[in-house]
């Protein structure tokens, strides 16, 4: 971050609590929230969501910190011990895209992360945004997927030239535990159905064990509808009619795959929050698109999907007034339609749609 701008953002912070009366907030309400600003256009609409929380006043101090992969003495890859003993302290994270380029000789940095924080459960809100016209309307649907097992478990091996083994690896516990998440989400969100997706019709023991642990926890959910598809007919008939579906929990790759299909059907990732919760009160919100370095420090990025996993993050800490106060400012420059980037259908570059943002957010004072 900026010196200045980090500065700014604590003087900020100290004034707006030092100047309230006695019995409301006090100095030890400001939460630390470890900002990982990525690669490529990362940076800049990191400091386009810093811009917007210091205009709405918002009481949070931004400890910055980079993640890349480092190998430890053991071969082990594993983030900068800065960065793990910062997110161990503070709990909550916000982070822009990662690289990870191919072939690069360590694991993706998202999936290092985690991994390393066993954030097991991704949150994938998918909600129409007024204004911004897509071939679907209406959509307000969550995809919620499985973290850390999976295909993506990395573990794989060379039988012999030419045929290599990657192993799928499914337990009981990781199936009970995004089943429960899933079923406790929709309940504090007032959501009524949840569908578990899967294949288990093909991958009877791995799939077939993920679906009774889902069968299991919705015995002792009967306020929640249950109900449970195949993956493929879910994809068909997502893209028929998205307003059948309200919650869907699903195994890592089907939740990767099947995540991004429903950004789709909103404009795409450019404007698609996402939010990665773990064990022991441990969250990391961040933009899922690209790093784009082709357009990375031109001042033409869009900082919505970021902004938006902001304001997941504001709801997560129970900040809820400034996270009403900047969603409706953001979505209401989108709905104007008159400062918007080249992807949101303007012509607008980052640093004007943040200002226009910062004005609404003003302008609600």
């Amino acid at each position: 971050m900026a010196a200045g701008l980090w500065q700014k953002t604590v003087s900020r912070v100290m004034g707006a609590v030092k100047s309230r009366s006695p019995g409301s907030r006090t100095l030890s309400d400001v939460r630390t929230v470890t900002l990982i600003p990525g690669d490529g256009i990362g940076p800049e609409i990191s400091q386009a969501i810093m811009k917007i929380f210091d205009v709405a006043e918002v009481p949070i101090r931004w400890e910055e910190r980079t993640v890349t992969a480092i190998q430890a003495l053991s071969g082990k890859w594993i983030i900068p011990p800065e960065a793990k003993e910062s997110m161990d302290a503070n709990k909550i994270g916000l982070k822009g895209p990662l690289k990870t380029p191919i072939a690069a000789g360590h694991p993706s940095m998202n999936l290092l992360l985690r991994k390393t924080f066993d954030l097991y459960a991704n949150v994938r809100p998918c909600v129409s945004i007024d204004g911004f016209k897509t071939p679907y309307s209406g959509v307000d649907l969550v995809t919620i997927r499985e973290n850390t097992e999976g295909e993506y478990s990395g573990i794989e091996h060379v039988i012999v030239d030419g045929v290599v083994q990657s192993i799928k690896l499914i337990t009981e516990d990781a199936s009970r535990r995004i089943a429960e998440f899933a079923f406790e989400y929709s309940r504090n969100n007032k959501r009524s159905m949840v569908t578990a997706v899967h294949k288990a019709n093909i991958m009877r023991m791995s799939d077939g064990l993920f679906l009774r642990k889902c069968r299991e926890v919705a015995e002792n959910c009967k306020d929640i509808k249950f109900t449970e598809m195949y993956l493929d007919t879910v994809c068909l008939n997502m893209v028929q009619d998205p307003s059948q579906f309200d919650v869907l929990v699903m195994p890592n790759l089907y939740g990767d795959i099947l995540s991004d299909l429903c950004a789709g059907l909103i404009g795409g990732l450019g404007v698609t929050p996402s939010g990665n919760v773990g064990a022991n009160g441990v969250a990391i919100f961040e933009s899922v698109h690209g790093t784009a370095p082709d357009i990375a420090g031109m001042d033409l990025a869009n900082p919505t999907a970021l902004l938006l996993s902001a304001v997941m993050m504001l709801r997560h800490i129970e900040l809820h007034s400034y996270a009403k106060k900047i969603e409706t400012a953001c979505f209401e420059t989108i709905k104007d339609g008159k400062v918007l980037t080249k992807d949101l259908g303007g012509n607008s570059k980052c640093s004007e749609f943040t200002n226009e943002i910062c004005r609404r957010v003003r302008d609600q004072d």
